[in-house]
């Protein structure tokens, strides 16, 4: 249960954390570079704290998981599916030229993936 990471999946790790921590941070403070396109995508208004805790916990799971892998690899995994739904998202919302933007968020996490196995 309990492995030693190298050092560049730890830093991989924490930057992801990093990120989808600030991520949800940016939902709970009502940031208008994230509340903005939500509410242009057509995201209800009801879902965005259930978003920013959901990113929340993955990175918290993310931190966690340096210590139990496990948890860590469950954490990237739904991150890495929670920014897939939002280029879906994006996408669906025919707002093409955001669409770099969750990948840019989902990009760490998969690194964290990959260093784990």
């Amino acid at each position: 249960m309990f492995t030693e990471m190298s050092t560049t999946a730890v830093v991989v790790t924490a930057v992801a954390a990093f990120m989808a921590g600030f991520s949800g941070a940016s939902i709970f403070f009502k940031a208008r570079f994230v509340v903005e396109p939500l509410a242009e995508y057509g995201v209800p208004r009801s879902w965005w704290n259930l978003l920013g805790a959901a990113k929340a916990a993955g990175a918290v799971g993310l931190v966690v998981g340096i210590w139990v892998p496990v948890i860590g690899t469950l954490a990237a995994i739904g991150l890495i599916l929670y920014f897939t739904g939002a280029v879906i998202t994006v996408l669906r919302a025919r707002a093409y030229g955001h669409a770099p933007f969750p990948l840019v968020y989902m990009a760490p996490a998969v690194a964290a993936l990959a260093l784990t196995w």
